[in-house]
């Protein structure tokens, strides 16, 4: 059992649909620019915003159908929810904001308490049991606000860019923590975020979803391998292009020809290319590279001991090289430069 949905909704002149399908102990992370609709696809399967089209079944039962006229209300829904900004309430203390839930489902004040008080020994903040949200620091703050979704034993939980609030130092324990509250979770999981690594880390699944549109699923592996937009590409690092496979070559739609591995004939492919497999030049190189572009040099950012540097021109490409060449080349200087790929070092798969 697990999610079943389809959602199709409008709200002026944005539009989304998108399909999802996820297995109860699955962490699917949607994955996608801001404005793709992420945030209002969580919103609509926890009954927030209403369908103009679609069905949502969790476990097998209908929360939604349009055609039918079935929605059950938010409040009635097995869900448990995570906003971006937590919304603790301000008014009552760490333990009451856990046991909040508890509550609203006819437990007695006693019973809620006990409950919220497992759930504070569970992610480490029995000690904050009384602390207002204003006396919490942000990773704080999150621990308690993931213990009231959870308290609740939803089957289908929805965080929305639950890491977003914290600094760069507390993001990466909270992470592992975040990973750690989730392997022993047995509902459906969906997580809304724009980091890449965020992503990676928490994902059994990663749904894209860019303009309103689901243009990629897949294991994260794979998706990161096999990018299928230019947005994917650019997150995981990589040159992604399209074009058509003619007898070993890439025809791409500005007229330029990539020279690249046979197969595929007649079809529209990616081809990707590493940035690390980009080797530039000054002038127009000689010798072996059967591809060869030429654009302005500028510096992207340094990462270790690799710079990256993005070729503008009618085929941008971002490279990636040493501080060596850097210098050597003068490339902190911008200006012309060529970018020479060997045919071997292109991957192309279908489109």
């Amino acid at each position: 059992m697990g999610l079943d949905a389809h959602i199709s909704l409008r709200r002026g002149a944005f539009e989304l649909e998108a399909d999802l399908q996820v297995a109860n102990g699955q962490v699917v992370v949607l994955l996608g620019p801001n404005a793709a609709g992420k945030t209002t696809l969580l919103r609509a399967l926890a009954g927030l915003v209403p369908l103009d089209d679609g069905r949502v079944t969790l476990d097998g039962v209908v929360l939604d159908d349009a055609y039918a006229g079935v929605h059950v209300p938010t409040e009635e829904r097995p869900i448990g929810m995570l906003f971006q900004d937590y919304l603790l309430f301000p008014h009552l203390s760490a333990i009451d904001n856990i046991a909040f839930g508890p509550r609203t489902r006819g437990l007695s004040r006693r019973e809620a308490r006990a409950q919220a008080a497992g759930w504070l020994e569970r992610v480490g903040m029995a000690e904050c049991a009384r602390a207002h949200p204003k006396q919490l620091s942000g990773g704080q703050a999150q621990r308690i606000a993931l213990a009231r979704a959870l308290v609740t034993d939803p089957r289908l939980l929805l965080l929305d860019e639950p890491l977003a609030a914290l600094d760069a130092g507390s993001r990466a324990g909270l992470r592992h923590e975040l990973s750690r509250h989730l392997s022993s979770f047995d509902g459906t999981c969906l997580i809304v975020t724009h980091d890449p690594v965020e992503a990676l880390a928490l994902a059994d699944q990663l749904v894209v979803l860019e303009g309103g549109r689901v243009t990629q699923t897949g294991q994260p592996a794979d998706v990161t391998a096999h990018p299928r937009s230019r947005y994917i590409a650019e997150l995981v690092g990589i040159n992604l292009v399209r074009g058509r496979a003619v007898d070993g070559c890439v025809e791409l739609a500005g007229g330029q020809r990539m020279v690249g591995p046979r197969g595929h004939d007649g079809a529209e492919v990616f081809a990707v290319i590493q940035p690390a497999a980009v080797a530039l030049y000054r002038s127009r190189p000689v010798g072996s590279p059967r591809n060869v572009w030429q654009g302005a040099a500028e510096i992207l950012d340094v990462a270790g001991d690799r710079v990256r540097v993005q070729v503008r021109g009618p085929l941008p490409l971002v490279a990636e090289v040493t501080p060596a060449a850097v210098a050597e080349l003068r490339l902190g200087e911008g200006g012309e430069v060529w970018a020479a790929v060997k045919a071997r070092e292109i991957k192309v798969y279908p489109a």
